[in-house]
């Protein structure tokens, strides 16, 4: 396979996307045909392909409802596809939430619940405790974007402010069966992550959630302190004999994209090293480590000699300081750029496999050898850009951002360094 390293990235990237997509996974793990109702119902930025896939592997009746990303819908006869906004929730997301648990209302044991969770389902699919308004939601979710929060701990305050997330939505459909599909997009794969775990009992309590507000300083509305201190936003738990009729499938994780991505490599004769698929932290602290990582494999073949590529995956966090706009993968390319000051040989490529970094419609971006170079002929300062959080802006002006559009999918962030040979 004759290809330049700008090639065998992108190459890669769309493999890890190919290989998460909906239609090469749900049809292994579609329910028995009930007795009662087939009911499908779910939330996520790869739910619409999800539904279509079940429409089209499901010959008997069913009728159901999911939510995704403005953009990410896909024509369904069956079920019905509902759009609303990512990452901060919207009135529509709202109204789908709530048609959503008048759909499962009254079932029976015959019944089953088909549920397609992915990625983006907490603001997809968002619908508030009693006397908390979506504009408190609204604040809550950008001060826990801007925080440097973990996806874990996010959720894990999202998850007691939801009438429908932390094992609640499975909880409205008993007595039926509850079959939940996930495509994972968490470091660690925690079903009780992926999209704030709606038909997942939680570990996790309101004090949990508060220290976590507190960790990262983050300012309530009244409304939503009331509902964490009174501990009337606890979740459902594990044992709750409501979830005893339910079963959750994984059906696609970031490892899987990892290792389609590294089947790439190994055919363009690059020795794929899989590193991580669960790499947390700062965006910025990340790429710094990955580029000594990089050098000392460039410079010494160690810990692997070059050709190589160095794959993981994960989800970063950016604390927005600058008024740049952020992007976890754009920062993690523009620190790595910084650390390896030109390094000959070494590329790398960070996207989100949802197609979106941050809130840009902008997957991520390519980082070449000559970037730092090209970029100072264009009177740009590379520090300057990562202080002010501003990858997008970087590598937007260089031409190396990585635009794929809606992906259907979502298994969380792709990274990989490309290393050529050893330097001289």
């Amino acid at each position: 396979m004759n290809m330049t390293p700008r090639e065998v990235l992108r190459r890669m990237f769309a493999e890890a996307i190919e290989a998460a997509q909906a239609a090469n996974c749900i049809p292994f793990f579609l329910p028995q045909t009930p007795r009662g109702r087939l009911i499908v119902i779910g939330a996520g930025k790869a739910s619409a392909a999800m539904a279509r896939t079940v429409e089209r592997n499901w010959t008997g009746p069913l009728e159901g409802l999911v939510v995704t990303r403005y953009g990410y819908a896909v024509p369904c006869e069956r079920i019905e596809i509902v759009e609303a906004a990512h990452p901060v929730p919207d009135a529509s997301g709202l109204t789908a939430a709530q048609r959503i648990l008048s759909l499962i209302e009254g079932l029976t044991p015959d019944d089953t619940v088909l549920c397609l969770i992915s990625g983006g389902g907490s603001s997809l699919m968002a619908l508030p405790l009693e006397g908390i308004s979506l504009a408190d939601k609204q604040t809550l979710n950008r001060a826990l974007l801007k925080s440097g929060a973990s996806i874990s701990e996010m959720n894990c305050v999202r998850r007691h402010l939801s009438a429908i997330k932390g094992g609640r939505l499975a909880a409205a459909c008993y007595p039926a069966q509850v079959v939940t599909l996930l495509i994972s997009d968490v470091p660690g794969d925690d079903p009780c992550d992926i999209a704030s775990g709606p038909t997942i009992g939680d570990t996790t309590s309101c004090a949990d959630a508060l220290a976590i507000v507190r960790r990262y300083a983050i300012e309530l509305p009244p409304a939503i302190r009331e509902v964490l201190e009174s501990g009337r936003g606890e979740s459902i738990k594990p044992d709750d004999p409501r979830l005893a009729n339910c079963t959750t499938h994984l059906i696609a994780t970031p490892r899987l994209a990892l290792q389609a991505a590294a089947e790439i490599a190994q055919a363009a004769g690059f020795t794929p090293v899989i590193l991580g698929d669960s790499l947390e932290g700062e965006a910025r602290d990340v790429g710094k480590v990955m580029a000594g990582i990089a050098r000392s494999v460039a410079l010494h073949g160690d810990p692997c000699r070059g050709p190589c590529v160095l794959l993981s995956g994960g989800e970063t966090t950016v604390t927005v300081r600058g008024n740049g706009r952020g992007g976890r993968n754009v920062e993690f390319l523009l620190a790595l750029g910084v650390a390896l000051d030109g390094l000959p040989g070494v590329w790398a490529l960070a996207g989100d496999t949802d197609g979106v970094d941050g809130q840009e419609e902008i997957a991520g971006a390519i980082l070449s050898p000559d970037s730092l170079a090209r970029a100072w002929a264009l009177g740009l300062r590379p520090r300057e850009a990562l202080d002010n959080n501003d990858g997008h802006g970087f590598f937007g002006a260089l031409g190396d951002a990585v635009v794929t559009g809606p992906t259907l999918t979502n298994v969380n962030d792709f990274r990989a360094i490309l290393i050529e040979a050893i330097v001289d």
